[in-house]
């Protein structure tokens, strides 16, 4: 598994979504900005994570416009947040327990985790 693999990439957006919810903390988009302190990709397969992830359930509290046709525009970052569905996801899916693992022995697990 690779550092900017789709499962790793989620679960860290995941996982930080869900420790500020537990701390009652606001979120930072510079962190889960594309180029943020969580990961640095493209912006569009970022927002192809962010855009799925909220399809999916398992974030809300974005707005998603698509001005310029099939380009989705990604607002309201700042108020995202994980959904119970979410939590649930993160917690009991066999595919972030790899990513966790891939993490610690790259050592790039971050200080929230």
């Amino acid at each position: 598994m690779a550092k900017d693999d789709y499962y790793v990439i989620v679960y860290k957006i995941l996982v930080y979504l869900y420790v500020q919810l537990k701390n009652g903390d606001d979120v930072d988009s510079k962190i889960l900005s594309y180029n943020g302190k969580l990961f640095n990709i493209p912006e569009k397969y970022w927002t192809y994570i962010i855009v799925n992830l909220y399809q999916d359930g398992y974030i809300e509290n974005i707005t998603i416009k698509k001005p310029w046709g099939n380009v989705s525009v990604i607002e309201n970052i700042d108020d995202v947040q994980i959904t119970p569905k979410g939590i649930d996801y993160l917690l009991n899916n066999s595919l972030f327990e790899k990513a966790k693992e891939f993490l610690k022995e790259i050592k790039e697990i971050t200080p929230f985790i």
